[in-house]
């Protein structure tokens, strides 16, 4: 239900309802719209005979002057964008033209063109979503069970980013058209979790009041220290190390693929998600185990809220996100109707949010059920790869050096900062992969004993945080000018949180940003695959 609700409400973005009529060069024949322009729009002919010029004469007097005016304006654009505007702005005063429309034979005696051709992309959106995204979360969950059955430490969704990719290389190489056709199945699957993705860091940022009760006071404050010295430090040496290799390869930057965008929330998610809020919340007050048990019950009304609150926050105006980011608001959301609940129910905040993220697959929470997407969001990093294939393999050398330069220096300066400033070893290796996505981060520090995964995925999110709000103006100051040094950089040192801060006015640095993000977290998850690293690691922190 939770994952349907998220789904239905990501519709509006993927297919919008068509117009009844279309104009295109390139539609095929039936769904074309012919115009016959009217002769005063037309160009007129090199007749200099005084019979033509009295022709033209009348015409021109039996014109409307806005017509007049716009054919005029027409004329005069050689792109043929004004001529363009211009006939669009003169069609409704001009009645021939309007009687000259043939309506495609698609809708033509329906009466109701509009809804009879929204209608069926509309329920096949759904049902291409309901596919795409069912198809990439059953591949995570048996990718899970299947590396968990063998005791495997490797993190099973980056095994199946490879093979996703594979894939796609191989089918590109055969069949290009196939591998387009896959791409374009799986692109809602894609968007939907680009548009939820801050979504899914958000459960431990949730229960931390719980995570961080046996963490002693001057501990977190070295762990802040770390987090916000270890962010600026990376955020250096990914910059420079790209600045540098592009100074030796000298390689001319070139477009990159257009990357999609999901549209704003519309008013309708607001109130539906609202109202499943209210007749959850008072179903769970009058009976806290309706549906089972207290976790199964409060997930609605928990989810609802963690959503609201997502959506409120990315709503608000630039200035007060610098302050309040959605991933906060979205937060503050879901502990604010745990606090409610806990008073009303009489069971106490802590009850509440031990509801929330149970990590009992039998018994799930909200927080469950959003972090159950972690791992579709790294296979998905296959397709966005792929689609920018071109742009990492003409700029290999500075986005795969970069990468590899500062993955390992996060983890290993973060050991060094550790020690020297003497935090507890449990609590360094629970950090050390701050700059890493929370999907990958977690998985990271599995191949650690004794790791907290709370104040991992705290420490991850307030890293992106402080990327989101600090990121450029660091970089302004550091001299950091190249699309490619800022877009490496970024991500390489706030993941997904400060990719999505930066693509919002740095467009060009995007694609380079999507790269990073995504590789960053491979490179480190394979560095620290390695016995030996992690022994290095631990040795270091002490």
């Amino acid at each position: 239900m939770a994952a349907a609700m998220i789904g239905i409400s990501a519709l509006r973005s993927l297919h919008p309802l068509p117009p009844t009529f279309s104009v295109s060069a390139t539609a095929p024949p039936r769904a074309t719209l012919r115009l016959r322009l009217p002769l005063p729009l037309q160009q007129p002919r090199s007749c200099t005979s005084p019979r033509c010029r009295c022709r033209r004469r009348s015409l021109a007097h039996s014109t409307p002057r806005g017509a007049t005016a716009a054919a005029a304006a027409a004329s005069s654009d050689p792109s043929g964008a004004t001529g363009s505007a211009a006939f669009m702005a003169s069609a409704p005063d001009n009645a021939a033209l309007r009687h000259r429309l043939i309506a495609p034979k698609a809708t033509a005696g329906t009466g109701d063109g509009a809804a009879s051709g929204g209608l069926l992309p509309s329920v096949l959106g759904i049902a291409q979503l309901a596919v795409s995204l069912g198809l990439v979360l059953a591949t995570d969950k048996y990718l899970k069970q299947a590396f968990v059955a063998a005791s495997i430490k490797f993190p099973s969704a980056l095994f199946g980013m490879f093979c996703i990719f594979s894939v796609l290389v191989v089918l590109d190489l055969a069949t290009p058209a196939l591998a387009k056709g896959f791409m374009d199945f799986f692109e809602p699957a894609t968007l939907f979790i680009q548009r939820w993705l801050p979504l899914f860091y958000v459960p431990s940022l949730v229960v931390l009041p719980l995570a961080v009760r046996d963490v002693p006071a001057a501990a977190g404050l070295k762990i802040c220290l770390i987090t916000f010295a270890g962010w600026l430090a990376s955020l250096t040496v990914a910059g420079y190390t790209a600045l540098t290799v592009r100074k030796i390869v000298k390689t001319e930057l070139i477009a990159a693929e257009p990357m999609g965008k999901p549209s704003p929330f519309a008013t309708w998610e607001f109130w539906a998600w609202g109202a499943v809020f209210v007749a959850s919340f008072a179903t769970a007050i009058v009976n806290p185990t309706a549906l089972g048990t207290t976790a199964k019950t409060c997930l609605p009304f928990m989810l609802a809220s963690t959503v609201l609150g997502y959506m409120v926050g990315s709503g608000l105006p630039s200035g007060i996100k610098t302050v309040l980011h959605p991933i906060i608001s979205c937060a503050l959301s879901a502990n604010f109707s745990a606090v409610a609940y806990g008073y009303l129910s009489g069971s106490g905040m802590d009850a509440a949010l031990g509801d929330y993220l149970t990590k009992v697959p039998s018994n799930p929470g909200a927080g469950d059920v959003l972090m159950g997407f972690l791992g579709s969001v790294i296979l998905s990093f296959a397709f966005s790869m792929f689609k920018q294939r071109k742009l990492v393999k003409r700029h290999a050398a500075e986005i795969f050096t970069s990468i590899a330069v500062a993955s390992t220096f996060s983890l290993y300066s973060t050991a060094i900062l550790g020690r020297l400033i003497g935090l507890e070893p449990t609590l360094t290796i629970s950090i050390l992969p701050r700059c890493i996505t929370v999907a990958l981060a977690l998985s990271i520090v599995s191949f650690f004993e004794g790791a907290n995964t709370s104040v991992t995925a705290a420490v991850v999110v307030l890293t992106g945080l402080i990327g989101a709000n600090f990121v450029q103006a660091a970089m302004d100051k550091l001299g950091l000018n190249d699309p490619i040094a800022r877009g490496i950089g970024t991500a390489s040192s706030a993941h997904g949180l400060g990719t999505a801060a930066l693509s919002a006015k740095e467009p060009e640095a995007l694609p380079f940003c999507a790269i990073a993000y995504a590789l960053t977290g491979i490179f480190g998850s394979l560095i620290c695959s390695s016995s030996a690293v992690r022994q290095s690691l631990v040795f270091i922190a002490g």
